[in-house]
């Protein structure tokens, strides 16, 4: 048997030289992950007087009017991207009427955060599943079937409504064909050119949702939302609804969940490189890591700011994120 000296060994890579301290680390790292590149949703509401904690969600409020602005500014001070507002309405009917007045809640937390001095990105999502009595994402006939271009038109109000609110971008999510179209052509109309649409083109009709259905009220009272909403076995198709919503006028993409759709989003970035492109890490996601570390089962820390750190790696410039504050935190503490 051949005894080889460690002199006499073939030549190989020693890849562990930039791996040995933290400073090399740190120099030859090749995805950063910063505050600036999260957005953390918040939860409005209208029936409730003060904050109350979603049950599935450990650490996520419904906030009422008066706390939102408050909310934000903490957003805000974390050195955080943005804020992504989703209403809890105190009436619905099956039109979705509130959602596109000029008192609806969003419209009026828009309001109460400006006013609280939040200079940030301020976003809103716009769909109807929080606003109809039965839940779906757009207009729906006697039989229960989604409509989609009656729903169009409701789409481009809502929009507006949030435009004239003072929202910066707003984020269809309903997944209606030609709703970012009709979402831009709404929002030039009314003088609101200003206004970006960050579109939801690649959502999938995921297991994941069930928390944030909690937290927004919004859970369909019959049937569900395949008929609209992506596939999970379809990759291409997301490539389709991206290039679908440019030609709309779209000026960033989504891909919704996050971590079981990572090759999605890698593709994502690979065939459209100019685009600013969002992941947004789901209730489902967060609500399996808080009941993790809540039992001791994971260090809660590290599994946030490595799995957001994949999200970066993949190719998301920005990361929609409940874990957004605890995640900042840890990032600040870690460079002092």
């Amino acid at each position: 048997m051949m005894n080889l000296t460690t002199t006499q060994l073939p030549e190989f890579a020693r890849l562990r030289r930039t791996r040995r301290t933290v400073s090399l680390r740190r120099l030859t790292r090749e995805s950063e992950l910063a505050a600036r590149n999260l957005i953390l949703p918040l939860f409005v509401s209208e029936v409730d007087a003060e904050p109350v904690e979603v049950v599935s969600m450990p650490g996520v409020n419904r906030w009422p009017l008066s706390h939102i602005g408050k909310a934000a500014m903490q957003a805000d001070a974390a050195g955080l991207g943005a804020v992504l507002l989703f209403g809890i309405p105190e009436d619905k009917d099956v039109n979705g009427t509130g959602a596109s007045t000029a008192d609806g809640i969003v419209q009026r937390a828009i309001g109460e955060i400006r006013g609280a001095g939040y200079s940030g990105v301020l976003i809103t999502d716009v769909c109807l599943c929080e606003y109809t009595t039965h839940g779906h994402c757009g207009l729906v006939d006697e039989r229960g079937t989604v409509l989609n271009d009656p729903t169009l038109d409701r789409l481009g109000e809502i929009a507006v409504s949030h435009g004239h609110a003072g929202a910066d971008i707003v984020a269809p999510s309903s997944m209606m064909d030609g709703q970012v179209g009709t979402i831009r052509n709404a929002l030039d109309s009314e003088g609101l050119n200003e206004v970006a649409i960050l579109s939801y083109s690649a959502k999938y009709a995921s297991a994941y949702y069930g928390p944030f259905r909690d937290a927004a009220d919004g859970s369909p009272q019959f049937g569900d939302r395949r008929s609209h909403q992506m596939d999970p076995a379809n990759a291409r198709e997301a490539l389709r609804e991206h290039q679908e919503d440019i030609a709309e006028g779209a000026d960033m993409l989504m891909v919704k969940p996050g971590l079981s759709y990572l090759d999605v989003l890698r593709s994502s970035r690979d065939n459209f490189p100019d685009y600013p492109i969002a992941a947004y890490n789901v209730s489902g996601e967060y609500s399996m890591v808080k009941a993790a570390a809540e039992r001791g089962w994971i260090d809660e820390r590290e599994v946030v700011l490595e799995s957001l750190l994949a999200f970066r790696r993949a190719g998301a410039d920005l990361i929609i994120t409940y874990h957004a504050l605890d995640a900042a935190a840890w990032m600040a503490a870690a460079d002092e």
